[in-house]
């Protein structure tokens, strides 16, 4: 089944293409891709799916236990048909209910059509992973359908109400099939509704189940949710006929069905979900007599539709089942058409308010005919499909329990309210109105009409085949309790007291009819919208809705407030705090420390902790800032003197570049920091902030005492040793396993450095992210750099000078590095200078060693890479930044690219030559005078490394060096 979602992933790819090629004749090569998947349906045989479901799965999450998997039982077979017939005909429908003019054409077609892939994915997903991320696409889509008309306010509510009631709903589903899938041991929602757990009941499971019905009823609007449905009117009646009659909101019925088999062993939960559908039914009628505009009308009846469906399906047993699914089928193909109806009316007679239309059946009969028929079947009119399946209803509920008819009794009122307002559709719509009949008869082409058309035709023809739909919907049916009610589905209804009932819900209704008027005022004098006040502020839902986000709005910024000042010492202050929090209970559970722990294995482990103690100390209490990062230097040298100590020699070198070039960073940021640190004068605070950072030292290395102490499986590193030479071809596991067994973490690692450096180059380079490289050679008469702010002051013998001097007494000026003339004389540091041009050779060349010999030796790229930046660094702090592009005269950017695409290339070349990405291959080459070596392939990685930690190094320099130095330059030049 997976070629149905790819199909349509594809159509809607295409979708904004194909529609500024053709308009919205488009539409019809779109609904291709549901027809194919109708028909697809249509070619199983239900009969056979309900004893053999069609079951496939691909891995998804391996580790988690996730797969792409699906199940097409008769229930998915039932929908699945429903999802993709009736999306064919609502995209056919959308070709003639279109203008090639509409503004989004192109995005809506392509959502649409994803939308009904995704509808496609969620009722045959088996995964409740799969499941619950089809089911939030449907919600997201939806979300963009309804705000199509993105210029109207009421559109953008609209959606933001869908979206926010319907996503909430899903998060609570979420945790509860998580729940229900930790309990059962699988996250096979078939696995789940057939665990054995169920018999055991409890609390757990009906909280779980709680959880998960919750996102049913919001998805399917009922109290105290439904206010979100009339409101999605805004969109497109597209959008209505198929999202809010036939595909989306009938998910949320889909899961009480797909949960029909268990749901009856949580009586609380079943009931939960009746006396909500219920409600919603009798609210929704009520609401609908009070609509003029039909659209809403029918909205309103579509919420108390989903109540009605909602109450039958959460009754859980055999009859309930059969009978729900019908009503389900039944629904799809009686409110689709209506919907369209209504928009083919609005495009043609420019109104949807029945007090504006007058007969327009002369117009459009066809319309008419189809507008009628489709009323009739939802009002629950003999001979048609809504009759037969409400009859089927009120006979499952009438052979329960007490219970079961005191439901049936609240149903009945429900659906003396469902004929009033379908007959108030049928007026309204067709009927004799306030306004003049247009001059003109519209022309209603048959791409208006006959979508619609064909869909209310199964209305008609379903009743014919009542005995083979039963018997087809038993393949579900019998999968749940059977509590010994015989329900059939029949043209003919037995005679009984369920088809009383159905009697009086026609003649009540048809009561309702004729007595409009006194109705409406009934209904204006208890509406608490007359009252107004506070009890129409807590009764309306849609208003109780805005004011909790208002209310959760205020709180946000209460709370903000409080725990996000700007400061940086508060806000780790308040996350260390919630760290210690946390962990108190938890350390309470544990108790002692691991019975094995080793204080130390060297008494000079003791010196090395005592000088990082005293660092780390002496760094919280100064007041200036080098000197508290130059003791914050000293603990990280002592981490590498431990590393050495515990024999990692590569972590240890590692650990020392890292500290010395992050020093050197962070010495060349404060130069636009002031001196001193803020005075904190309250021995309170400096109490409190000693608590918070002791009690996060406590936790924190209790916590990597207690984890390494939990080991219970032997440790993996024994084991690369072999593997790094029979596999990656070297000595050095560290670097092997860096470079080959887990290259995909060092990938991520050169591509957080490269993010991080085009970050602090953004932050630095304001206008430009690469600036011009100037040269010694390109200087004229240059200003020194550097100059001191009192160099008025200084003989003219000393500030003035030519960096190319005259061939006559040149050789007085040379200098020992190429760039050291445009210092200001009284910056330079000769010493500084000769020691930076004898060891710079020397530290290149031990980069190229470091890289070369990492396989086998210590050190790889990333420290070959740190030596070489270190280098570049010593050359621009001896001769400043002119001295920085003569050592390096190409753009960071540019090195940066270099070496991350001869990182991902050694990732690819691999593919081209028949194997894996990454793989490594190992060749023997016989040098002259070295003998024979091996090389690997992942040296050519490590140089990708090595060019990319250059990169961001000499990015950094020319950020936070050569360009603050350019703007301190013009700040003393301005004064």
């Amino acid at each position: 089944m997976a070629w149905l979602l790819l199909a349509h992933l594809g159509a809607a790819l295409l979708g904004p293409f194909l529609v500024r090629a053709m308009g919205r004749d488009a539409f019809y090569l779109l609904a291709l891709a549901p027809a194919a998947t109708a028909l697809w349906t249509a070619s199983q045989d239900p009969h056979a799916l309900a004893s053999d479901p069609l079951i496939g799965s691909v891995p998804w999450i391996p580790a988690f236990g996730v797969e792409l998997s699906w199940r097409l039982d008769v229930l998915s077979w039932v929908l699945l048909l429903i999802v993709s017939g009736i999306g064919t005909l609502v995209l056919a429908y959308c070709a003639r209910y279109f203008k090639d003019t509409e503004p989004g054409l192109g995005r809506f077609a392509a959502v649409l059509t994803a939308f009904a892939g995704a509808m496609v994915g969620l009722v045959v997903a088996d995964d409740v992973v799969v499941l619950y991320t089809f089911w939030e696409l449907t919600t997201i889509f939806s979300f963009l359908l309804i705000g199509h008309y993105s210029d109207k306010q009421a559109s953008r509510r609209a959606a933001m109400n869908a979206l926010l009631s319907t996503t909430a709903g899903g998060l609570a589903m979420l945790a509860g099939l998580l729940m229900l899938a930790s309990r059962a041991g699988t996250m096979s929602l078939a696995g789940i509704v057939a665990s054995p757990m169920w018999s055991d009941g409890g609390p757990f499971l009906l909280t779980a189940l709680l959880l998960v019905l919750a996102g049913a009823t919001s998805k399917s609007a009922l109290v105290p949710t439904h206010f979100w449905l009339p409101g999605a009117m805004a969109a497109p009646t597209p959008v209505s006929a198929y999202l809010h009659a036939a595909a989306m909101v009938k998910a949320g019925i889909y899961l009480i069905l797909r949960l029909g088999p268990v749901i009856a062993l949580a009586p609380a939960a079943s009931w939960t979900v009746a006396v909500l559908g219920a409600a919603t039914m009798l609210v929704g009628g009520w609401r609908a007599l009070r609509q003029w505009d039909i659209k809403l009308l029918l909205a309103y009846g579509t919420v108390s539709q989903l109540g009605f469906m909602a109450a039958i399906a959460a009754i859980g047993t055999r009859g309930a089942a059969l009978a729900a699914l019908a009503l389900l089928i039944a629904h799809s193909l009686f409110k689709a058409p209506l919907f369209m109806v209504v928009g083919a009316i609005d495009k043609k007679f420019g109104s949807r308010d029945l007090r504006c239309l007058n007969r327009t059946w002369r117009q459009a009969p066809v319309l008419a005919v189809i507008g009628v028929l489709s009323a009739a079947s939802m009002a629950g009119l003999p001979p048609l499909l809504g009759f037969v399946t409400k009859e089927a209803v009120l006979t499952a509920l009438w052979e329960g329990g007490t219970g079961h008819r005191a439901l049936a009794l609240a149903l009945v009122a429900g659906s003396i309210l469902t004929v009033a307002y379908a007959w108030r559709f049928v007026v309204g719509a067709f009927g004799p109105g306030s306004a003049e009949p247009p001059a003109a008869r519209p022309r209603i082409t048959p791409g208006f009409w006959g979508p619609p058309a064909l869909i209310a035709l199964g209305t008609l023809a379903l009743p014919l085949l009542a005995g083979p739909l039963e018997t087809l919907l038993h393949g579900y049916a019998d999968t749940v309790p059977d509590d010994g009610a015989v329900v059939h589905l029949a043209l003919v209804p037995h005679v009984g007291i369920p088809l009383l009932l159905s009697g009086i819900a026609i003649a009540g209704g048809a009561l309702l009819a004729l007595g409009a008027r006194p109705m409406a005022a009934l209904q204006h004098a208890v509406s608490p919208q007359t009252r107004g006040g506070a009890l129409e502020e807590w009764l309306d839902a849609e208003k109780s809705f805005r004011r909790l986000l208002r209310a959760t709005d205020r709180a946000a910024v209460a709370v903000t407030g409080v725990v996000q000042r700007g400061s940086l010492p508060y806000t780790l202050g308040t996350m260390f705090m919630v760290l210690i929090v946390l962990m108190v209970p938890v350390a309470a559970r544990i108790g002692a420390l691991p019975d094995n722990l080793v204080p130390f294995f060297s008494p000079a482990e003791v010196g090395i902790l005592v000088i990082a103690v005293l660092g780390s100390i002496g760094a919280a209490r100064s007041r200036r800032r080098l000197r508290a990062i130059m003791l914050v230097t000293v603990t990280g040298f002592c981490s590498a003197l431990l590393f050495l100590m515990w024999g990692a020699p590569d972590v240890a070198t590692t650990q020392v570049l890292v500290e010395t070039i992050l020093t050197v960073v962070m010495v060349l940021v404060l130069r636009r920091l002031p001196l001193h640190f803020s005075r904190r004068p309250l021995k309170s605070d400096q109490w409190l902030r000693w608590s918070i950072a002791i009690g996060t030292a406590v936790v924190l290395c209790s916590v990597a005492l207690v984890a390494a102490g939990a080991r219970v499986d032997e440790p993996f590193g024994p084991g690369l040793i072999e593997t790094a030479y029979t596999i990656g071809g070297g000595h050095n596991v560290v670097n092997v396993a860096l470079v080959d067994a887990r290259v995909w973490d060092t990938m991520g690692e050169i591509s957080v450095l490269l993010v991080v450096a085009t970050g602090v180059a953004s932050l630095i380079f304001v206008t430009r992210r690469e600036q011009r490289i100037a040269r010694v050679k390109d200087i004229e008469r240059p200003q020194p750099v550097w100059r001191r702010p009192d160099a008025a002051a200084l003989p003219e013998n000393v500030l003035a000078f030519d960096v190319r001097p005259s061939s006559a007494d040149g050789n007085r000026w040379r200098t020992w590095l190429s760039a050291g003339l445009t210092l200001a004389p009284e910056r330079r540091m000769v010493i500084l200078e000769v020691i930076t041009r004898l060891v710079f050779p020397l530290m290149m060349l031990f980069s190229i060693y470091l890289l070369m010999a990492g396989h086998n030796d210590p050190g790889g790229g990333f420290a070959g890479g740190l030596v070489a930046g270190l280098a570049l660094t010593l050359r621009y702090l001896a001769g400043g930044r002119y001295e920085l592009s003569e050592a390096a005269p190409v753009q960071a950017g540019l090195v940066l690219g270099t070496g991350m695409g001869i990182a991902v290339l050694t990732g690819l070349v691999p593919v081209a030559l028949g194997g894996g990405v990454f793989d490594s291959y190992v060749a023997t080459v016989h040098l002259p005078v070295l003998g024979e070596k091996h090389v690997a392939s992942a040296l050519v990685f490590d140089v990708g490394v090595y060019l990319v930690v250059i990169g961001v190094v000499l990015d950094f320099l020319r950020s936070l060096g050569s360009q603050i130095d350019r703007q301190q330059e013009a700040e003393l030049d301005a004064r």
